[in-house]
């Protein structure tokens, strides 16, 4: 690898920059090697593709075009032209690019990798490209370099709370955005909780009606009881989920929905009191953590939430649904002579099997109409349908269990890829609760756990980075807590196993600037500036031997209750 030669610039002068090119593309590609000389886009420069590459021909167009004052029409290969070529030898998310004086060659085995190779090619031009106007009048230089780049995961995922901070849509396909730049290609959308519910259900329109608004939410960690008496409030409308869901799509990313049940619910519970276990009306919750009520078991809840999901799935084709199935408090189910009954009625022992049973209405209903059910590692207690995909976030437990019985994992341990968590211990970090979550931390997070052996590591489909809001109320302090840190996450889980956090330093001074250039306000390696702290917003700070104690009690608790999850 030559990362370090020079390109040498034409006399013309085209405008290029020594913080961006070919040797600080994030994340970083698989075989990288550079040479002398560039290429200059022009203002007659032409795109030469096959014609199955045309979404990535269209971004390419619209991603340039502001910035550059370039057209690149439709034109015959040739020399001076990029090209998008399709590759046999390559699979449908690899691409080869290659640049020399005469040309720019993205070859791809599919759709994806052209779009892939696209973005790499815009990561070698000056971060200037990444405006949305232009500031200077080109031409523009992209250094020459030949790059081989696939991925290694096939889910390279993001959750995003939703329901906890609506975020309004056009915020949303900015994020959109961001995540495409990453080569990120899961979207996973927190939609409803105990705090609000964010998505328009036709059948029962008191869901948005009531479950989208709360009228006051926590200031902080829910432990200081400060609330800022102000209403919060938003959901998408069907129309809304299906522009999100086709604009995501143009740039191969699935939109992964959840719904989550049977606990975080109370937003639900709030505009339909018949699906809880308490003879009273509930607000949509104002405060954060895990809230007691959850819903009943009868049969008319189980066939309001498949009247739910019937429509999910009508709006998000792929082929995932999450359904939740974490932190269910059963309080409540102790106390309900129809909770008993039910208990009684199939057989089982107690709440846990009876959270089992309700989870299993909608894993085996989901599987029915052909897709597949994805949920929370909890699910894994009292056993699985086959084709159903685990979530592991507490600890490793969860994915090494649910590989070892044959289901496919995504993994998202809480601490390592919560991307709430505080940054570091500066007392200045806004809001800063759970353990500490650094840049280096996720950079060498790996997602396979060291226990499997290959034959088992082949249902480790990924992993997601997940980033809950509840004290995220804005989206600048959004940025803040993703970036620089899901750079790094993306680096994670495109590149190869082994990676250099120094090199990764070196190259995101120059990835800052292309983040800069799109207003995304990172947080800074020196730490949070003025605007970005919260002091009225005290947090909850922990350390790793409470969190790992934590994981402990939870993996402790599971093998004394079953000894080791059913199938």
């Amino acid at each position: 690898m030559n990362s370090a030669s020079p390109f040498e610039s034409p006399a013309e002068s085209p405008i290029g920059d020594p913080m961006g090119g070919a040797d600080t593309v994030i994340p970083r590609p698989v075989l990288i090697t550079t040479a002398e000389g560039c290429f200059v886009l022009r203002h007659d420069t032409v795109i030469a593709s096959d014609p199955a590459f045309e979404h990535a021909v269209r971004w390419l167009r619209g991603a340039l075009g502001p910035a550059m004052r370039l057209t690149l029409l439709p034109g015959p290969r040739g020399p001076g032209t990029i090209q998008l070529v399709r590759a046999a030898d390559l699979a449908e998310e690899a691409y080869r690019l290659q640049v020399t004086s005469g040309a720019v060659r993205i070859e791809a085995g599919g759709p994806a990798g052209a779009f892939y190779g696209a973005q790499t090619l815009r990561q070698l031009l000056p971060p200037e490209a990444f405006r949305a106007g232009p500031l200077g009048h080109g031409p523009w230089s992209v250094p020459a370099v030949t790059i081989a780049d696939a991925p290694r995961f096939a889910w390279r995922g993001v959750l995003i709370d939703v329901a906890r901070r609506f975020l309004p849509k056009n915020d949303l396909l900015r994020y959109i955005d961001l995540l495409a730049m990453h080569k990120l290609n899961v979207l996973h959308l927190h939609l409803t909780d105990d705090q609000g519910w964010r998505l328009e259900i036709k059948r029962f329109p008191r869901l948005t009606e009531v479950g989208a608004w709360r009228r006051e939410s926590n200031v902080g960690a829910a432990v200081h009881e400060k609330y800022d008496g102000r209403p919060h409030g938003g959901y998408y409308t069907q129309d809304d989920i299906r522009e999100i869901v086709a604009y995501a799509a143009d740039r191969f990313i699935t939109v992964v929905p959840e719904i989550d049940m049977p606990g975080h619910t109370q937003a639900a519970i709030a505009a339909y009191p018949e699906l809880g276990n308490l003879d009273e009306s509930l607000p949509v919750g104002t405060s954060w953590g895990v809230i007691d009520n959850v819903l009943n078991v009868e049969d008319h809840t189980i066939a309001f939430f498949k009247a739910v999901l019937d429509e999910v799935l009508e709006l998000f084709p792929g082929d995932y649904v999450c359904i939740g199935g974490d932190e269910v408090p059963k309080e409540q189910w102790r106390d309900s002579p129809a909770a008993k009954e039910r208990m009684r009625e199939l057989g089982l022992r107690d709440e846990d099997e009876l959270q089992s049973w309700f989870v299993r209405q909608f894993t085996e209903y989901l599987i029915a109409c052909g897709r597949r059910p994805y949920g929370w590692d909890e699910i894994l207690e009292g056993g699985l349908p086959r084709g159903t995909t685990v979530a592991s976030w507490r600890g490793t437990f969860g994915a090494v269990t649910a590989a070892r019985l044959g289901h496919d994992v995504v993994t998202c341990p809480f601490t390592e890829v919560y991307l709430d968590f505080r940054q570091s211990g500066d007392p200045a970090e806004p809001v800063p609760i759970g353990s500490i979550i650094s840049l280096e931390s996720v950079y060498g997070f790996e997602p396979v756990p060291s226990e499997l052996t290959e034959e088992e590591s082949r249902h480790i489909l990924g992993a997601q980075a997940n980033i809950w809001t509840e004290h995220i109320d804005s989206v600048r302090h959004l940025d803040y807590m993703a970036f620089p840190r899901l750079a790094a996450f993306a680096e994670v889980v495109w590149g190869p196993r082994r990676r250099d956090f120094a090199d990764f330093r070196r190259r995101l001074r120059s990835h800052e600037r292309r983040l800069e250039a799109l207003g995304v306000e990172f947080r800074p390696e020196s730490g949070p500036r003025p605007w970005q702290t919260r002091p009225d917003a005290p947090g909850l700070a922990r350390d790793f031997a409470e969190v790992n104690a934590r994981v402990q009690e939870w993996t402790a608790n599971i093998v004394a209750r079953y000894g080791w999850p059913r199938t």
